[in-house]
């Protein structure tokens, strides 16, 4: 079983998912700070300085012993307090969308450089090859 699980781990395939899981999560953090760092800010600015990370809708009653703001997210979520966090929710599908769209043009380039290595013109077969070596030697 050992060999078995050795030979599996060894193919180059799961190697290289492993390599694009590592990189993927990589990606992701990137994606994250560009969303919440970058984009969300200028969206908010835009519709006149929302922070949409405070937007959130409280279902539950905040605890007698919370001592913070009832308008803090992280600290009542923190808190136990159950609650939509509608504005998480708005950052998380916005990197999502970055994500998804940045896969799809690797995939869509990497698509191309496949379809342009299939349209090469391919060289003559071993057979072809075999067969002029071989009427060489009948003619020598």
């Amino acid at each position: 079983m050992f060999a078995e699980f050795r030979d599996f781990i060894a193919r180059g395939n799961v190697i290289d998912l492993a390599v694009a899981v590592i990189i993927g999560g990589a990606f992701a953090t990137i994606t994250t700070s560009l969303t919440e760092d970058v984009i969300m800010p200028v969206v908010g600015w835009i519709f006149g300085g929302v922070d949409f990370s405070t937007w959130f809708i409280r279902l539950g009653a905040i605890p007698a012993d919370y001592a913070g703001s009832p308008e803090d997210y992280a600290a009542l979520k923190e808190a136990g307090v159950a609650m939509i966090g509608i504005g998480q929710f708005i950052t998380v599908v916005i990197n999502f969308i970055i994500l998804a769209f940045v896969i799809f043009l690797l995939v869509r380039q990497a698509n191309r450089i496949v379809k342009k290595a299939e349209d090469a013109p391919a060289g003559p077969s071993e057979i072809e090859l075999l067969t002029e070596i071989r009427d060489a030697l009948k003619k020598s």
